[in-house]
């Protein structure tokens, strides 16, 4: 099977990519390597696989128009499947300023994608990584997709809510085969540096303390990275644009998962409490109902051996 994955020297493409090729598929990898954190660590999520011949990078910019690079990284006649997780990431940067930087690398990159596809013709399926961010804050737990109104609180997340209903439309209008799927606070080894974790064991490892936006009452969804790998390929049969939680089951208050960070890590962290962050929100906690009926996945890892395996640095 041929695959293109978008986003793949990221955090979770990265995982996704490996996966696909340990099952013998072909995978042509695109990232342009934005420095919204250093781009040698992405490099480093693939350094072991550039080696493969089954593996093909591509380090192109899909928000420019001319894709006559994609072209050539496809034989015309060959069925392919499209993973779209490239996106420009963090809530607190997306106000001001590097709001531009959302709409291109979330909007712009994303329509024209969806283009590219309808245009191939033989897309099996168009898998969009969208995110827990586009609920925004909401008080009626938990989050079910046909039930809960996505009203975004941060730029962000208007942004991840813009590209999935970019995807719908192309679905139903020109019948390209598509799911959504909403991540909820993805963890594991190779996390993102700005992300919440891996802040925190390097204060932890560094005897900095943990800086928190809060009062440590705010929930979390918690997924496992692997977890989210295994759902990306279940609902790879998934053609009809629907959209769906992928959620860990692992929903607790800040504060109890940095006691069970502390507990991964064998040490005790120092606590700072500063204000409120914009485009923080409260709580988040789906409902994966749709995803466990539809492909039969379930989440199967526990906060604690998560962190385990995040502090190894391996799945």
């Amino acid at each position: 099977m041929k695959y293109m994955v978008t986003g793949a020297a990221g955090f979770i493409g990265s995982h996704l990519t490996r996966q696909l090729l340990s099952e013998g598929g072909e995978v042509v990898a695109v990232d342009c390597f934005r420095d919204y954190y250093h781009p040698e660590l992405k490099r480093a999520n693939i350094a072991d696989l550039v080696k493969n011949p089954s593996f093909k990078l591509s380090e192109e910019d899909l928000s420019l128009k001319n894709m006559s690079w994609l072209d050539r990284a496809f034989d015309p006649a060959e069925e392919i499947l499209v993973y779209h997780l490239a996106a420009q990431a963090g809530v607190r940067k997306s106000w001001g300023e590097e709001f531009s930087q959302y709409t291109r690398d979330n909007i712009t990159a994303t329509q024209n994608l969806l283009e590219w596809s309808i245009k191939r013709g033989n897309v099996k399926n168009f898998i969009y990584a969208s995110s827990s961010s586009v609920y925004g804050r909401i008080t009626d737990l938990p989050m079910v997709e046909d039930k809960t109104l996505p009203m975004p609180d941060s730029p962000y997340g208007v942004t991840k809510l813009a590209a999935e209903n970019l995807v719908r439309l192309y679905s139903r209008n020109y019948g390209l085969p598509s799911v959504s799927l909403r991540f909820f606070t993805v963890y594991g080894p190779g996390q993102r540096p700005d992300m919440a974790f891996s802040i925190f064991l390097e204060a932890i490892r560094t005897g900095n303390p943990i800086r928190i936006f809060g009062d440590g009452s705010q929930t979390r969804d918690f997924t496992y990275v692997g977890d989210v790998v295994r759902g990306l390929r279940k609902s790879s049969e998934c053609t009809d644009g629907r959209v769906m939680n992928l959620a860990g089951g692992n929903t607790l208050h800040l504060l109890e998962a940095i006691g069970i960070l502390e507990e991964a890590a064998g040490m005790k962290a120092k606590l700072e409490f500063l204000p409120v962050q914009p485009g923080d929100v409260q709580d988040t906690f789906a409902s994966t109902e749709l995803l466990e009926k539809t492909t039969g996945w379930k989440p199967t890892t526990p906060l604690i051996e998560g962190l385990r395996r995040q502090l190894r640095g391996r799945i």
